[in-house]
């Protein structure tokens, strides 16, 4: 394997050299539970979901760590406005958010912490900071020393002097540029003990101390959306090395979903929920949109993008299904090309034109009867298709389909009896009673192919313009 990646830190496609050969350690920033999870979120973790599976597929032993937020400003707020409890609140969201990764066949992560799990670490990591003299106490807070670390900025290519935080200035603060790891407690609002008082912690201090303790003080790959770059990541690099920890090896972050070149965020007012989308589209159709741009590139939402998306994945599963009927499609190995495209920092638009490269050379083989080399094809295909997270042939889009075996095995059986109709007319040349049938067939929603070795149906995609 060559991997190579687009490092962050250093601006430059690196090749990925493991830690330790043979194994991968990857954490991923990862929801914020404050309310239902939109596109936007869901992305990354479509897109790291590939990395993951592309380097398991090519051999790694790959530990996968995705935190969830639970606690936070936001968190608090809204809760708040909706007169619920602060945990009640995160943990309904939370289980939102695990419906959507899940429906959207995101592989479970390894470990998936909570920040209010690792209180006690994070206390411990505070502690290494203040002793080295990169952070300290002032009133109940804990805030880290900007200044007191060389190199701060690096990530987001900021001058120190030039560094807005964002946060208020608390009455401890010795510099406007110091951020906070630890919040005093307030009145009414959860704290848990700490040497410095009772209090919270702060959103940048969760992911060092949770990063550190799964994945050691240094691993090899940290994930994140490309807001997250400032003040997030460029905070978690400073709390490590403040901490004394050399941290991650490789930084990679995805593009933004945007609405009329605007970041998707609930701010704007322009959030396209999961739950919604999914009451209109299926999930590996979806799945299937949030995984095919470039990892990195900003990707632009519109209901014409998605239609897109679903008829480009269209044939690919109808192709799959076709040959699937005729014989048995093993899930077989992948095109050199689609190696060297995921490779280039996965690259997955050169590796989709390999699938679809694929499926036209085998609908080629089937319209000629040769059913082997369809199935040759199918089966690259299914490999192809299974590392990109949305192999036709999956288990998990069956058991999401809705669809009771025995009313599809009814169905079957309706659909043949019309399709022998339509035969028997097309062979009688009564092609009125042919054309007749296949429009009933098209009407109840059924697609019929006809081939060299006869015809197939499957259930016509749904019109997802109302």
């Amino acid at each position: 394997m060559t991997l190579r990646l687009f490092d962050s830190l250093t601006r430059e496609v690196r090749d990925f050299v493991p830690l330790v050969e043979g194994k991968a350690g990857i954490y991923l920033c990862g929801a914020t539970v404050q309310g239902v999870p939109h596109i936007g979120h869901i992305r990354s973790g479509v897109a790291f979901d590939v990395l993951r599976r592309w380097l398991s597929a090519n051999g790694f032993d790959v530990a996968f760590v995705r935190n969830v937020t639970d606690i936070d400003d936001k968190i608090l707020r809204k809760s708040a406005e909706a007169g619920r409890p602060w945990w009640e609140w995160a943990a309904t969201h939370e289980r939102e958010f695990t419906r959507a990764y899940d429906a959207l066949g995101v592989l479970p992560p390894s470990a998936e912490p909570r920040a209010t799990g690792f209180i006690t670490q994070m206390v411990t990591y505070m502690e290494r900071m203040i002793e080295r003299g990169h952070a300290y106490a002032a009133d109940g807070d804990v805030y880290f020393s900007v200044r007191s670390l060389p190199g701060y900025g690096e990530l987001s290519r900021q001058k120190v002097d030039d560094v807005q935080q964002g946060e208020s200035l608390g009455e401890g603060k010795r510099d406007p540029l110091d951020f906070t790891l630890w919040k005093a407690a307030k009145p009414g609002e959860p704290a848990w003990p700490s040497p410095w008082g009772p209090g919270r912690p702060g959103w940048h201090l969760e992911c060092s101390a949770m990063a550190a303790s799964y994945l050691g003080a240094e691993f090899d790959i940290h994930c994140g959306g490309m807001d997250l770059i400032f003040p997030h990541h460029e905070n978690e690099i400073a709390q490590a090395h403040g901490a004394g920890d050399p941290f991650a090896r490789y930084w990679l972050h995805n593009g933004w979903v945007t609405m009329s070149g605007e970041k998707m965020s609930k701010s704007l007012g322009n959030v396209v929920s999961i739950p919604v989308l999914l009451q209109r589209f299926r999930a590996v159709e979806l799945r299937y949109y949030l995984g095919s741009a470039h990892y990195r590139s900003m990707q632009e939402y519109s209901a014409g993008a998605l239609e897109e998306a679903v008829t480009a994945y269209g044939r690919i599963e109808s192709f799959v299904e076709r040959v699937a009927e005729r014989a048995e499609v093993s899930v077989g190995r992948w095109t050199p090309g689609f190696a060297e495209a995921l490779d280039d920092d996965l690259a997955v638009p050169r590796a989709l034109a390999e699938v679809h490269a694929a499926v036209r050379a085998g609908n080629t083989a089937l319209e000629a009867g040769d059913v082997d080399g369809a199935v040759a094809h199918a089966s690259a295909v299914r490999a192809m298709t299974a590392v990109l997270g949305v192999d036709p042939l999956d288990p998990h889009w069956a058991d999401l389909s809705g669809h009771d075996s025995s009313a599809v095995d009814a169905l079957d059986v309706l659909v043949r009896a019309e399709l022998d109709r339509r035969q028997a007319a097309r062979a009688e040349k009564n092609w009125a009673e042919a054309d007749a049938s296949r429009d009933r067939l098209k009407a109840a929603g059924i697609e019929v192919t006809d081939g060299a070795d006869g015809s197939t149906w499957r259930l016509a995609a749904t019109d997802h313009s109302s």
